[in-house]
């Protein structure tokens, strides 16, 4: 067989091609790769490495797209690309751990609310990534509260909602374009109210032990899926299964939306049945009361400062949350699940701060930016690459005006693998989506 193209006039003869069968792990690869950027020093800045503590008028090199050289006294190869950091402070780029992002876009009509696969209890066939609009405008907004990474999840109306793929934010035509290199998936499962609010009609349950009865159903099936797997027998591939078996081989990690103490400790024992591990709940209202349970299990919480009474399962919620949590050794994380709220999670993390002081206990500024940065990228398996200001790891970190936990601070300059994507000197030269091009009231918002 011969195939022709032809590309920006050049044509290409492919001779004998045939198309290679991927396997579900191997499919939809990422295409992103680093683009070119000068080499630059920030100089004189307060810097939070999310490592170790404050280093005060530092230096931080990147090169290559990569952090190079970072702390006080670092000399300044000559041709780098200078940037005054005095009295402004640098952090890692903000990670969120819970986002909807390109899968519930912006404008939000009926064709873009492409999140939840309301058609059954147990979809984990469906992945979040082939839902992803890229030209989403909330990307850009997200990059200028300095966001960097995101984990995109498919929504909480099913019991197995699907796999959450986890993205550079950077612009790009498509998903693949986006998709973080060789990071780990995930898995979307959801208990309480969700889906049993959202349930499919039909034979689909409606309470909370229907909801661990579909849970436990659809692992039984996993498991026999994986055994035959296991012993190579024949068997038709099925995508459901395999998401479900990933989570049993503990290749996939759970993110669990879930906010009732009670029903994370179900979740606790149903872990316990199937022998999988829970990687993280979220949102988690009432992780508080089960904290030292959460830390024996070694269960990470991705939550909010102090959003409650939203609904009945949310009411039962405390100030103090995140800082229990802290306190108690559990690993913590704040994460927004809201394209209003992605860009300002430096403030989250501030509000959950001063709940902890009013309650006469710091948390120190050390602590409080990894629930944004290095937290999350451990648990998305990310952290040997992003999280932390480290040499080799990349360049993704945000220049901050003013203290990154204060009301005043902006992220005047954000950097992903050393290109500068925010610039809050020149927001022209800023990359739009195209959605946002030629639309001047909308693109004019910097």
């Amino acid at each position: 067989m011969i195939v022709r193209a032809c590309l920006l006039g050049v044509s290409m003869v492919i001779v004998g091609w045939s198309p290679a069968l991927a396997t579900p792990e191997d499919a939809y690869p990422s295409t992103y790769s680093v683009q070119a950027a000068p080499p630059t020093a920030i100089v004189g800045a307060s810097i939070l490495t999310a490592e170790g503590p404050v280093l005060q008028k530092a230096t931080i090199l990147l090169s290559n797209g990569k952090i190079s050289e970072i702390g006080p006294g670092v000399e300044v190869p000559p041709g780098t690309r200078i940037i005054d950091g005095a009295g402004k402070w640098v952090t890692p780029g903000i990670i969120d751990i819970h986002s909807h992002l390109g899968v519930f876009s912006s404008p939000g009509v009926p064709s873009m609310r492409n999140g939840n696969e309301k058609t059954g209890k147990n979809t984990a066939e469906v992945w979040a990534e082939h839902s992803i609009w890229p030209q989403d405008p909330g990307f850009e907004m997200a990059r200028r509260g300095g966001v960097t990474t995101l984990a995109i999840l498919p929504g909480s109306a099913n019991l197995f909602g699907g796999r959450s793929v986890t993205i550079k934010n950077v612009p790009s035509v498509s998903v693949q374009g986006m998709k973080f290199p060789d990071a780990p998936y995930g898995a979307k499962m959801a208990c309480g109210e969700n889906p049993i609010v959202y349930a499919a009609r039909g034979n689909d349950p409606f309470t909370r032990m229907g909801n661990m009865a579909g849970f436990r159903a659809g692992f039984i099936d996993a498991q026999a899926y994986l055994e035959k797997k296991k012993k190579g027998e024949s068997q038709k591939q099925d995508h459901r299964l395999e998401t479900l078996a990933g989570i049993l081989s503990g290749d996939i990690t759970t993110h669990i939306h879930c906010y009732r103490a009670d029903e994370m400790m179900q979740m606790i024992d149903l872990s316990k049945e199937f022998g999988f591990r829970i990687g993280a709940f979220h949102h988690a209202t009432e992780a508080y009361k089960i904290a030292d349970t959460l830390a024996e299990e070694g269960i990470a919480i991705a939550t909010w400062a102090d959003r409650w009474g939203f609904k009945l399962e949310a009411y039962d919620a405390v100030p103090l949350n995140v800082a229990a949590l802290e306190w108690a050794g559990v690993h913590t994380m704040l994460h927004s699940d809201s394209a209003v709220l992605v860009q300002r999670l430096n403030l989250e993390a501030a509000m959950a701060m001063a709940s902890a002081q009013r309650a006469g206990e710091d948390i120190s500024r050390e602590d409080a930016i990894r629930w944004i940065t290095l937290n999350p990228a451990v648990t998305l398996g990310i952290a040997d690459k992003t999280g932390s200001l480290a040499p080799g790891k990349m360049a993704d970190i945000v220049l901050w005006s003013a203290d990154p936990f204060s009301v005043y601070a902006i992220a005047e300059k954000v950097f992903i693998d050393g290109v500068m994507v925010v610039n809050r000197d020149d927001p022209a030269a800023d990359p739009d989506s195209d959605f946002l091009l030629g639309q001047p009231v909308i693109g004019a918002v910097k």
